[in-house]
């Protein structure tokens, strides 16, 4: 059941490393907000999604639902918009200077509702966790595909809470706010790197 643990723990951690819309989202608003539990509404919903997400996935609801070719295609169009229309928001979006950041950082309503977005609306991510998740938790079962699971989800638990934190004392760290306006330009091109490769993805298919 160790062996299981580790496992679920070292395949989360690598699919969750790499700069992706949620990640740089959660760091975004981490930075943005006055104290770090402010940001606990974006950690808390992104976790969650993923925790939704990886049980899903192991569960292979989600292997299932994808199936239907009309119901992938749908995902993948609603994504891509979604994410070219976060992008340009990002985008035009200017950061304020530190002193008066308070004014720029979303509410907690806000907060939840893109972190869901970005979330459950990112097909890339939905596909990753059920092609590596759901793939390898196939090898297990009972007690080991709950300690599996379980791995996962404590690792993205602890992955975002991290990454706002990190991002909190990059805010810190930025008094004029030139910082957060370089973080969302970033943001908006990995938000329309990503939306690219899913259409290259989707004509492809």
């Amino acid at each position: 059941m160790v062996g299981a643990w580790i496992h679920g723990f070292i395949l989360a951690l690598g699919l969750i490393l790499p700069l992706g819309v949620q990640n740089v989202f959660v760091f975004n608003q981490g930075a943005a907000q006055p104290k770090f539990r402010k940001a606990l509404p974006v950690v808390i919903t992104a976790a969650l999604c993923d925790t939704l997400l990886i049980l899903l996935a192991v569960l292979g609801i989600s292997v299932l639902v994808l199936q239907f070719d009309w119901l992938k295609t749908a995902l993948f169009a609603v994504g891509i918009a979604f994410l070219l229309y976060m992008g340009w928001m990002t985008w035009k979006s200017k950061p304020a200077s530190r002193s008066d950041s308070n004014s720029e950082a979303l509410s907690a309503k806000k907060q939840i509702a893109f972190a869901a977005s970005v979330s459950l609306f990112n097909p890339h991510a939905i596909l990753d966790t059920v092609g590596v998740i759901g793939t390898g938790s196939l090898q297990y079962g009972g007690a080991e595909k709950v300690a599996f699971a379980a791995a996962c989800i404590a690792l993205s638990w602890l992955w975002f809470a991290s990454l706002a934190a990190a991002g909190r004392l990059a805010g810190n760290l930025d008094k004029s706010g030139r910082l957060m306006a370089a973080l969302n330009k970033i943001s908006a091109v990995v938000m329309w790197g990503t939306a690219i490769y899913l259409a290259v993805g989707l004509l492809g298919d």
